[in-house]
């Protein structure tokens, strides 16, 4: 996949575990919380907080919640100041990894990450180890009920958008960092529904894993990665032969 997330895509398939163990809205929660904290409570002039709020609701988070987190963060009242850390290293069967953390602990958050890392024969690098092999990209998914493809391959080319495909959430629009908050903001303009958007560290390439032992180690090691209550994101260059998934997404 060329703009999206592929470890998004295999969560996607496998049933999204995260949401299932209840971490999802924590972190949405802190998100907000952090993004408000950061930019104000007004959703026009603060996009970090859009976007978290948008992202909330399409998982279904409830509306006075998401208010609540949004009156916590602008008001600085939850007494806690939360640090934005990335980690990086390589995980099992060499999967580049990149973890986006927000924590008010380093030490412990640093600690559980490098344990995460041991438990599954990965190793946790230094400052750039493997993020200079990612880009930091956007990418906007959109409902295929609300616009035919070509219609909006034109907004996406008109908007100064990379790539438009089609996978599994939807129809997934790909930016340049920069272009990310104008090609939403013209998507919307043209009555479309932002289903889901994100900035993702993309891969500038593949590991490609056709063995299935083996992709369910490297799975269950970005699962307990994303299973920690500091994580906010797991980017990962880990590919998975078709016919691997199809299995592991049978269970």
């Amino acid at each position: 996949m060329s703009g999206h997330s592929k470890w998004s895509s295999i969560k996607h398939k496998k049933g999204a575990k995260d949401a299932r163990r209840g971490k999802l809205f924590s972190k949405l929660i802190r998100e907000i919380t952090v993004a408000a904290k950061m930019g104000g409570a007004e959703l026009d002039a603060n996009p970090r907080l859009r976007q978290a709020v948008n992202n909330a609701r399409a998982a279904n988070l409830p509306q006075d919640t998401v208010m609540r987190a949004v009156t916590k963060g602008a008001g600085g009242a939850d007494g806690v100041d939360y640090a934005e850390v990335i980690y990086e290293g390589y995980g099992p069967h060499n999967a580049a990894v990149v973890i986006e953390a927000l924590t008010d602990n380093r030490n412990r958050t640093a600690s559980s990450i490098r344990s995460t890392f041991s438990k599954y024969d990965g190793n946790l690098g230094a400052s750039n180890s493997v993020l200079f092999m990612f880009d930091h990209v956007g990418t906007i998914v959109i409902d295929r009920s609300a616009i035919d493809e070509d219609t909006l391959t034109d907004y996406v080319l008109e908007a100064g958008g990379e790539d438009l495909e089609s996978g599994d959430e939807g129809y997934i629009v790909s930016t340049r960092l920069e272009a990310f908050e104008p090609v939403k903001s013209f998507l919307e303009s043209k009555g479309l529904e932002i289903k889901e958007s994100e900035l993702i560290w993309q891969p500038q390439s593949k590991v490609m894993i056709g063995d299935k032992a083996q992709a369910e180690r490297v799975i269950n090691f970005l699962e307990a990665l994303e299973d920690d209550d500091d994580v906010q994101k797991v980017h990962t260059n880990l590919d998975i032969d078709q016919n691997v998934l199809t299995e592991l997404a049978a269970g």
